[in-house]
């Protein structure tokens, strides 16, 4: 099943998010090379495809999991929350319509 995993940074979370950035990365590469991740990106602080120093409020990945305690425990490893740049994190189940 699909799931919605919603983070949300930490103020000033920029410096925390660019050093932990490769093994955040690395996570997200692993569930595409497996062809579970659906999306992933993180939420601009303001209305910019680059923000530069304003950052990010957190961020968004949907991906395929056998289950939500397994898509919360992937989450609750993710580096950027491990880095303290995440403030904490979501998951929901999610049901892809479109596009088909």
């Amino acid at each position: 099943m699909l799931y919605a995993i919603f983070s949300e940074d930490v103020e000033n979370s920029l410096a925390r998010r660019q050093a932990a950035r490769p093994a955040h990365i690395q996570r997200l590469q692993e569930l595409q090379d497996q062809g579970r991740l659906i999306l992933a990106g993180p939420h601009p602080a303001i209305d910019s495809e680059n923000p530069g120093d304003a950052g990010f409020t957190g961020s968004l990945v949907i991906a395929e999991f056998d289950s939500l305690d397994e898509a919360q425990d992937w989450a609750g490893k993710d580096p950027y929350l491990e880095s303290g740049a995440y403030a904490g994190f979501k998951v929901k189940p999610f049901k892809k319509v479109f596009p088909q």
